[in-house]
């Protein structure tokens, strides 16, 4: 990579057996041949980017630079796999959260999947609870994936060293409300999330060249796989700042699916 200064944004079972343990029914649920989401609906799914470029000056946040370059390389990824994309920009909590309100109160009836991508600083909040299942009945035993881009934490990973080489439908009628959903963060609990001016986040960049990659190949956690391993092997931070000089990062995957996703059907 060119040297260009970084910075962080901060801030379906065939047969089921069933028995009876001490009263409680347990299922007996044997591994089977398609354990895939439904991905043939008439509309692929809904993906919602919230792009949070510039802030109040009470915040005290800087503008992050270069996230309209990951806005713009997330709505053309996702367009090619045939999602809606609508893009929000600059946003505040409120408006997220009415935002986030209106559309799960959407029909989806239709569509496969939801998308929810937030480019932002940040810390850890919850924005998905309005999707569990019993408040969003039509994404219920749908994918639900949460991409963000963000800060978790104020730690730097500075790296290591290392010894060698790298190269070496289920029949049930109740599922968990919180079942069905991924969270794909930039980085890991605690640490800095890195951004670059010119070519966007090290994560979003790497996330959008596996999917162009790999969508129509892989399962998405696999597709997940190689994105961790490009931010881990190919980035480094630039910074003529020695304290953000030469630091490294890793993605974190939060998952929930109980089954396989793949962009195809």
């Amino acid at each position: 990579m060119e040297d260009t200064e970084n910075s962080v944004d901060a801030k379906s079972i065939k047969t089921l057996e069933t028995q009876i343990i001490h009263g409680i029914k347990s299922v007996d649920s044997r591994i089977f041949l398609d354990n895939r989401y439904k991905m043939d609906y008439p509309e692929m799914g809904l993906c919602t980017v919230i792009n949070n470029k510039n802030f109040h000056e009470s915040t005290g946040m800087a503008a992050r630079s270069g996230t309209d370059v990951d806005a713009a390389n997330i709505r053309e990824t996702f367009m090619n796999l045939k999602d809606e994309v609508r893009n929000k920009n600059d946003l505040t909590c409120e408006e997220i959260m009415e935002l986030m309100c209106n559309v799960s109160k959407e029909d989806h009836s239709k569509r496969s999947s939801f998308i929810c991508v937030i480019l932002s600083h940040g810390e850890e909040g919850r924005l998905t609870e309005l999707f569990v299942g019993y408040l969003c009945r039509r994404l219920a035993g749908k994918p639900k994936l949460f991409i963000i881009q963000a800060c978790w934490g104020t730690e730097l990973d500075c790296g290591i060293e290392t010894d060698g080489s790298f190269d070496d439908d289920v029949a049930c009628q109740k599922i968990p409300v919180e079942t069905d959903f991924l969270y794909a963060y930039s980085t890991a609990p605690g640490y800095y999330s890195w951004r670059n001016s010119r070519d966007g986040s090290w994560f979003i960049q790497s996330l959008c060249a596996m999917l162009k990659l790999y969508a129509h190949k892989l399962e998405f956690m696999h597709i997940l796989t190689h994105v961790n391993w490009k931010v881990t092997t190919e980035f480094e931070s630039f910074s003529y700042d020695a304290t953000f000089h030469a630091k490294k990062q890793i993605p974190c995957i939060l998952f929930m699916l109980t089954k396989e996703l793949y962009f195809y059907h």
